[in-house]
């Protein structure tokens, strides 16, 4: 039987609104929403938020959900859970942002979905990705990008407006990349022994890490777009869309 667990990374410091995941949403901190939003899915054996912060631990185990310490510096959430998941026993792992606290069952059901389908274990990974149009969000550096290949699979990752539209005569779809991520145990694995090559540390993505080294990432459309708290304007609007 495969074992599907879900790992929140959860860093305290953070470059655009330090310490949100613990401001309060409702009467809770961010990151325990996160987790219980989790929980609420039941699509997972296992629930862990995976923190640097004792502050971020102790709130969560102080509302009886699970939590582990980061015993290492990491430079991002997939060395983090790759350092935590090192000796678990586990087949799948689902990586969820710890400012995402309306996470959505319906689009990790797809994504989950990709691995019972690979047979032949082709799939390392599998991610989200969102239609936009809205060309302030495409041209946004602060939003990553994606084009996938007529398999889903992705091609690139990018913070510029890709693919670029050379002429206006062309219908293009554009894809906002989400970033929740379900990895098989060995790909998260070798992520960790891999060294960060050229283009990731340029656009400062990990997943292009795993293109980098032929990694497979399958891309999952959904329409949910959620509400990511990057800034105190995103906390007032998911405090709106908690109301």
């Amino acid at each position: 039987m495969t074992k599907i667990i879900a790992m929140i990374p959860a860093r305290y410091a953070a470059t655009r609104f330090p310490g949100k995941l613990m401001q309060d949403l409702a009467g809770k901190p961010v990151i325990v929403r996160t987790n219980e939003a989790a929980l609420k899915t039941k699509l997972f054996d296992e629930v862990y938020v995976v923190t640097d912060s004792p502050v971020i631990f102790d709130a969560i185990i102080k509302e009886g959900g699970k939590a582990i310490m980061s015993k290492e510096e990491h430079e991002c959430g997939s060395d983090r859970i790759a350092e935590a998941v090192s000796n678990m026993e586990v087949d799948i792992i689902v990586n969820i942002q710890g400012d995402e606290p309306f996470t959505d069952k319906e689009s990790l059901v797809s994504m989950l979905e990709v691995f019972e389908n690979d047979l032949n274990e082709e799939i390392d990974l599998a991610s989200l990705m969102t239609k936009i149009t809205d060309s302030d969000e495409i041209n946004n550096p602060n939003i990553v990008k994606v084009i996938v290949d007529n398999r889903d699979f992705a091609l690139y990752f990018s913070r510029s407006a890709i693919p670029y539209l050379r002429t206006t005569e062309m219908d293009i779809n554009y894809f906002k990349h989400k970033g929740v991520y379900a990895f098989r145990k060995r790909a998260l694995m070798d992520f960790r022994s891999l060294p960060m090559l050229t283009l990731e540390a340029a656009e400062k993505i990990e997943a292009i890490r795993y293109l980098e080294y032929g990694k497979k990432i399958k891309m999952v459309e959904t329409e949910v777009n959620g509400i990511e708290i990057d800034t105190p304007e995103d906390l007032e609007k998911a405090k709106e869309v908690w109301n």
